[in-house]
């Protein structure tokens, strides 16, 4: 899925591509309030600057209602924000549609086409060559083991087939930066790990910059060179966590004492205990 940015928020013009250090995205102040009928108004989102860097993976986590996707939406141009700036610079020229991929909670396909027509909704959109696109298609549902579903509809997929898909979509058009929104907060936990190895893989291959929103704490500390932790609303980003976990590439690094440190100290962050709760018999 393509998304139209805020021309008043994103940086646009050309650019020759970034330069050495230059970070992906970068946001400075930004903070987003909204009137609502009867509670007059509300803050959704903090001021809140941060930093990706080309190629980083960067997970955000905080509590519900924080602003987590409100803050993600604005990077997509979705919702205009109240205050702030953010820039998005990538190699290759200007910020334009076909340079985000968004990847939401739900895969949002089209019912009545198959797996490979919802995967080259970009190239509709963009009006891009269909003979290559589809050669790209094809290799992208190979590499996500969809092969031999092409001509399946999203009815007859599982939910992590469906979730492949989307993600397919989001990589058609080969964009420097994915955008995702609880991409497998849907999914049954063993599927959610095998679509988190399966993202960890494409990233690791791809070189691309990710940046995650999540509320799987154990989710963020796997995938992130970085995890970005907010507090409750109007949220705000309290530390920066980074796991350096010794093997990126296997879910065998969650038995690993940096994954068990990383995670520990992301509850305590966010005032995760159990011991701390009440007895509720």
């Amino acid at each position: 899925m393509t998304t139209h940015h805020a021309a008043a928020t994103a940086v646009t013009g050309k650019a020759p591509g970034l330069a050495p250090g230059e970070p992906a995205i970068t946001v400075r102040n930004l903070a987003k309030s909204y009137r609502s009928e009867g509670r007059g108004v509300v803050n959704a989102l903090a001021p809140t600057s941060f930093t990706v860097a080309d190629g980083e993976f960067v997970c955000l986590v905080g509590p519900s209602g924080c602003g987590k996707s409100t803050l993600l939406k604005i990077l997509a141009g979705i919702l205009k924000p109240s205050s702030g700036e953010y820039r998005i610079h990538r190699q290759g020229g200007a910020v334009a549609d076909c340079q985000i991929g968004l990847v939401f909670q739900s895969p949002v396909l089209l019912p009545w086409r198959t797996v490979l027509e919802n995967t080259m909704l970009p190239a509709d959109a963009l009006e891009l060559d269909r003979d290559a696109m589809k050669l790209r298609a094809m290799q992208l549902l190979d590499m996500v083991g969809l092969k031999g579903f092409e001509k399946s509809y999203p009815s007859e997929l599982s939910g992590g087939m469906q979730q492949r898909c989307s993600i397919t979509r989001a990589l058609l058009h080969d964009p420097p930066i994915l955008l995702m929104d609880e991409p497998f907060g849907a999914l049954d936990a063993m599927t959610r790990d095998v679509m988190n190895a399966e993202l960890q893989r494409i990233r690791l291959e791809s070189g691309k910059t990710i940046f995650l929103i999540t509320h799987s704490i154990s989710e963020a500390v796997f995938l992130a060179d970085r995890i970005l932790v907010m507090s409750a609303r109007p949220g705000r980003i309290i530390e920066e966590v980074i796991p350096n976990l010794p093997d990126r590439g296997s879910l065998d690094v969650m038995a690993s004492p940096q994954f068990g440190t990383a995670v520990h100290r992301i509850r305590k962050l966010l005032g995760i205990d159990v011991r701390d709760r009440p007895n509720v018999d």
